[in-house]
């Protein structure tokens, strides 16, 4: 088991929220998310056969309208703007109106 520093880890942890932030920012527009709606952003480990390493869940809480899980397989500091239309896309394209 290698030695990781307190320094390290806690530069890491910074850097791992700012992208985080950073990518919950840029979700929001894309998805078109209100004031009173809510998202979370977690990479994963995945172990399914054919699946990366790490993947990006985000969790999409509109008011009134069931949570949804969209999955980016990508671990998240390599999300880019193609991944983020292209979960935009899937998130309209499965958009059902709540009656």
């Amino acid at each position: 088991m290698a030695f990781v520093s307190l320094r390290a880890w806690r530069a890491r942890s910074a850097e791992r929220a700012e992208l985080g932030s950073r990518l919950k920012q840029e979700l929001r527009s894309a998805l078109n998310l209100g004031d009173a709606d809510a998202l979370a952003v977690n990479e994963i480990a995945c172990t399914d056969p054919g699946c990366p390493d790490m993947e990006t869940i985000v969790l999409v809480m509109r008011a009134g309208a069931p949570t949804r899980a969209l999955r980016i397989r990508r671990p998240i500091d390599a999300v880019d703007a193609h991944d983020i239309a292209a979960l935009a896309e899937e998130d309209r394209s499965s958009d059902v109106s709540i009656t």
